[in-house]
């Protein structure tokens, strides 16, 4: 099969195929989820998300409320499926990669490990090598290049068996549509968007210095742990803000967070 996208009204009809609709907890993907459900009740569609073990407290509530607009279970996988590792507490998919598989290298915008390992290689273990649609929420309003670059729409797997469709263009959708499919739904903008611009880890690399702030004020458990990550193994230490370690960015005068634009960050982790 070739990943030349497919146009909605065409996937929708194809019974022999899987329909599968990637989450990331973030605005977009949510809206296309509700919009999906309303607009082709009968087609079964799978709602899965990619459980990196670190993502936001906010987010895996408004995973919850999803499920019960959606009337329907979303399916959690997770790195540790892949990796054939089980489950133990304290231990999330991401320590497990890191530790075991990068000797404590943390990710950053050069070496985003995180997104390949973390969310592409388990979606695309999940569906195998079934002939499968992948429901991507690209907005009509917005031009991403997404994660495989190179003027590329986004996708979440090059596979051949997974093919892309995109039905917020094919539609039209744009921001102020997707706000009004979530009101509507009485589930809302996520919570998160209070203080940070983002779906995603609560560590990101891709964070504005507002949102690190937002964290500590928010979480700050979460942001000691993420400091704790940046002490590294055998001496090295890293940095999630290129420049500046988080010990300077809580020092640092309070700063807005700005709205991040449409190539601001990873695709896949963010829509």
């Amino acid at each position: 099969m070739s990943l030349t996208a497919k146009p909605v009204e065409e996937a929708v009809l194809d019974a022999q195929s899987r329909h599968v609709v990637p989450l990331s907890g973030g605005k977009d993907s949510t809206g296309l989820a509700i919009y999906l459900r309303q607009n082709h009740p009968d087609v079964p569609f799978e709602f899965v998300t990619s459980d990196t073990g670190v993502e936001v407290p906010e987010q895996y509530e408004y995973f919850d409320r999803l499920e019960h607009v959606l009337g329907q279970e979303i399916v959690r996988i997770t790195a540790l499926d892949m990796l054939e590792v089980e489950e133990k507490h304290g231990r999330t998919p991401f320590d497990v990669l890191l530790y075991d598989y990068y000797s404590g290298f943390l990710p950053s915008p050069r070496s985003r490990w995180c997104t390949r390992m973390l969310k592409i290689h388990p979606f695309e273990r999940y569906i195998g090598g079934d002939k499968a649609y992948s429901y991507i929420a690209i907005r009509a309003d917005e031009n991403r290049a997404g994660y495989v670059g190179g003027g590329k729409p986004a996708l979440l797997s090059e596979e051949p068996n997974i093919t892309p469709v995109y039905p917020f263009k094919d539609d039209g959708i744009s921001i102020e549509d997707v706000k009004r499919i979530l009101d509507d739904s009485g589930l809302g903008l996520p919570k998160y968007y209070e203080w940070r611009s983002r779906s995603g880890c609560y560590f990101c690399f891709y964070q504005q210095v507002g949102e690190w702030q937002g964290l500590k004020e928010r979480h700050p458990d979460l942001f000691e742990k993420a400091k704790s990550y940046e002490q590294g193994k055998n001496g090295r230490k890293y940095t999630w803000v290129d420049g500046r370690s988080l010990s300077d960015v809580e020092k640092m005068p309070r700063r807005a967070v700005k709205a991040k634009s449409d190539d601001d960050g990873c695709a896949i982790c963010h829509l």
